[in-house]
Parts: structure tokens; C-alpha cells; sequence
């Protein structure tokens, strides 16, 4: 009796010490997931603020303000009313500089104190007299781009103190940078070029509007072709096909080109379309075509789970009031699992405008300055702009690379909140 009396009472001590250690278990498992999730928003954050304090600076730019003189016989030397094609604007801004500047003599320091002013300043001041001639003759106040290493002197991404030697900006640049500084015709405007004007060589002329562009045309072929392609073959496999061996060999194949490498789409549309169809290199509708077939398999999958969720009531109910099984789809189970579908399209296509290798293979990797018109226009897209731009060693496009992954970034943000809003409103429950 005693044995089983101490047994009966070391089997409730027992049972504690289990859930003692159980709870324990509990809370470290939940103590790890939360490290883990702290660990994982800390590297987040880390990458994008590290990302956002380098491209910040790319939304602005240094303009110097000089008088300029819109002198007529360089602007129309024909005096036929209209301004020449082959007007030297450049000289304007040269000698509005050499005025603030008068003992610069030598022909290299002339070149030099020029060079502080953007070469696209030309193309502004040519454009300032297209929209109004009315200026001709006459002296206007006017704000000029600096050129990209002055500019980077202003936002403090060159070493001042090193040799001259060793920077690309002279000690008499700077000389005369600070003196237009301490006179107050030095300022930091928003770069609105960099949203509405295509890629430079030059840094402080570059922009993204044309990969903008490109990718507005990619996404759109996009889904033109993927969208009606995948949900037709969706609705067949699930509602229609008879389960046997051939549509289980196309439902592994399906699953298993949804996990295919990008790059063996790029290859598949170098050989087809441009080897074999001898379609044009380097535009929107290639590109859109070989990421639709690499988003196909996402629409597809996602569809069918779609599907699967609306409830077989449903279509028990459609076919007794007499709907044939083309109706039950398109007028009931279709557009219940709508939401599903626009769901799994978004994230399908917000992988495909943040890819970067199928676009390499097919050309669009090309030096794009023009803005594309049409889908058959050379193009390039925003992933391949920040491939070109990070390759590039000038210091100023750095800040530019990591502008331009902030507008990706918010691009793909905003579909993937796109995605979630479309399923919130319109999911039903049942």
C-alpha cells in the first residue's frame, strides 16, 4: 500500500513538471519567432534606408543661376524669324560665366569654368526659345544644370580635402563654385528630369521615364497574353478535363515550370522569338510575350486554387435550374473566384516587372534615350536601368541606381497592395 500510495502521489508531480516543461517549450517557441521576425524587419529596414539615404539626394540637383543673353545673331543669324537648328546656345551660358569672371584668360580655364554647367543646358536654353521667342534680344535670369561631379561637390560625395590629382573636380572649379555659392546662385532644386527624360551618359540628364515606359508596355503585353491563356486553361483542367494520365502529365508539367530558373524563358524567347520569328530586339512586345510565358504557370495554379474554393453547392444549384456546365462556370463559379484570380494575376505580374535575366537575353538591355511610343519600339524597363546604372563606375549614378530601385520598390508595392485590396473587396464567405 505504501509503494502504490507514493506512486499515486508522485504521478500529479509528475504531470506538473511535464506542463511546466511544455509551457516553457511554448514560450521559447514563441520568444524565437519573435526574434526572428524582429531579426528579419531589422535587415528590411536596414536595406531600405540604406537604399533610400543613397537615392534621396538623386531627387535633387544643383542648378547655378546665371544672366543669360538670348543674342539674336547666334539664335537666328538668317534673321529669318525663326531660330537656327545650329544656334550655339553653349556660348550663352560660357560667356554669362566669363562676365562673373573676368580674369579668366587661358583657353583651358575657360574650358574648365564652362564645364561647371551641364552640357544639357543647351538643350534647356534652346527650349526656353522655342516656347517663347519673345525672349530674344533680351537678358533672363536663368537656372542651369550643374554638371554631375559639381553636383556631387554640393551634396558632399567628394572628398575636398584629397589631392587634386585624385578627384575630378579642379581646385579652381571650386574656387569658383564658391563664389557663386557665397553670391547665392547655387541651389538644390527637385530633379524633375530624372522623371521625364530618358537614360544619359551624362548623370545629371539621366532618367527613368523611358524604362518607365517600357515597363508599362512589358506589363501590358504582359498581360494580355498570360491573363485569358491562363484562366481558360485554369477553367478547363478543373471544371472540364477528364482526370487521366495526359492531364496529369500537364498538371506536373505546369507545376514544374512554375519553379523553372527566369533565365530558361529568356533563352526559350531569344530562340523562338527573335531566331525563329525574327521579331525585333530590344522591344516591349518580345519581352511581354516571354514573361507571359513565365507567368503562366503562376495564373494558372493560382486560378485553380480559386476555383477549388468556390463550394460544390454552388454548382449543384446552377445545374438544377437547368445551367449547362459552360454556364455554371462563366455565370456562377467564374466570377466567385474572381477575386482569387485578380490576386494570383498581380502577384504574377509584379514578379514579372521585377525581373531582370529573360530581359538581358532578348536585348533589352540596349542604351535606350528615346521614350517608346509603341510596344515595338526599342525599350528597355526599370530592373534593367538599375542593372545598367549599378555597372556604371561614375560615383553620381549610384545615388541614381538606388532612386531608381525606390521607384521599383514602390511600384511593386503598390500592385502587391493592389492584390490585397481587390481580394478584400470583393471575397465573399460562405
Amino acid at each position: 500500500m505504501s509503494n502504490a500510495a507514493a506512486y499515486s502521489a508522485a504521478r500529479p508531480a509528475a504531470g506538473k513538471a511535464r506542463m511546466k516543461r511544455r509551457y516553457a517549450a511554448e514560450i521559447r517557441f514563441r520568444v524565437y519567432g519573435i526574434a526572428a521576425i524582429a531579426i528579419a524587419m531589422a535587415f528590411l529596414f536596414l536595406l531600405i534606408g540604406s537604399v533610400a539615404m543613397k537615392g534621396v539626394s538623386a531627387l535633387y540637383v544643383t542648378e547655378i543661376r546665371l544672366e543669360i543673353f538670348f543674342d539674336p545673331a547666334v539664335i537666328d543669324p538668317d534673321n529669318n524669324g525663326r531660330p537656327s537648328p545650329q544656334a550655339d546656345y553653349a556660348q550663352f551660358y560660357r560667356n554669362a560665366l566669363l562676365k562673373l569672371f573676368p580674369d579668366v584668360k587661358q583657353h583651358r580655364d575657360i574650358a574648365d569654368l564652362a564645364s561647371m554647367i551641364s552640357t544639357g543646358a543647351r538643350f534647356d536654353l534652346a527650349q526656353m526659345v522655342d516656347r517663347d521667342p519673345k525672349i530674344i534680344g533680351t537678358m533672363q535670369s536663368v537656372w542651369l544644370p550643374a554638371e554631375a561631379d559639381i553636383d556631387m561637390v554640393e551634396k558632399g560625395g567628394i572628398n575636398l580635402s584629397a589631392p587634386e590629382s585624385e578627384r575630378r573636380v579642379k581646385d579652381s572649379q571650386m574656387r569658383w563654385f564658391a563664389s557663386l555659392q557665397a553670391a547665392g546662385d547655387v541651389e538644390k532644386h527637385f530633379n524633375k528630369r530624372f522623371f521625364t527624360s530618358g537614360d544619359s551618359r551624362q548623370p545629371e540628364l539621366a532618367g527613368i521615364w523611358s524604362a518607365i515606359v517600357g515597363s508599362f508596355f512589358l506589363i501590358v503585353v504582359t498581360a494580355t497574353f498570360s491573363f485569358p491563356v491562363a484562366v481558360m486553361t485554369a477553367c478547363y483542367l478543373e471544371e472540364f478535363a477528364p482526370k487521366n494520365r495526359w492531364t496529369e502529365i500537364i498538371e506536373v508539367n505546369i507545376n514544374n515550370l512554375a519553379a523553372v530558373p527566369s533565365i530558361v524563358f529568356g533563352l526559350l524567347g531569344l530562340a523562338v522569338f527573335l531566331g525563329f520569328f525574327g521579331l525585333p530586339r530590344s522591344a516591349p512586345l518580345v519581352g511581354g510575350m516571354v514573361m507571359a510565358l513565365m507567368t503562366l504557370p503562376t495564373i494558372i495554379i493560382a486560378t485553380r486554387s480559386a476555383l477549388k474554393a468556390v463550394p460544390p453547392w454552388i454548382r449543384n444549384a446552377a445545374q438544377g435550374l437547368g445551367a449547362s456546365p459552360v454556364q455554371v462556370v462563366l455565370h456562377h463559379v467564374l466570377p466567385l473566384a474572381m477575386p482569387g484570380i485578380l490576386t494570383g494575376t498581380i502577384i504574377g505580374l509584379a514578379r514579372a516587372l521585377g525581373e531582370t535575366a529573360p530581359l538581358l537575353m532578348i536585348g533589352m538591355v540596349a542604351f535606350i534615350v528615346d521614350i517608346p511610343h509603341t510596344p515595338l519600339d526599342p525599350a528597355t524597363a526599370l530592373p534593367v536601368q538599375v542593372y545598367l546604372w549599378a555597372s556604371n563606375p561614375e560615383r553620381p549614378f549610384v545615388e541614381k541606381t538606388a532612386a531608381a530601385v525606390i521607384v521599383l520598390l514602390v511600384f511593386l508595392v503598390a500592385m502587391n497592395g493592389a492584390a490585397v485590396f481587390l481580394r478584400k473587396k470583393f471575397e465573399r464567405r460562405w
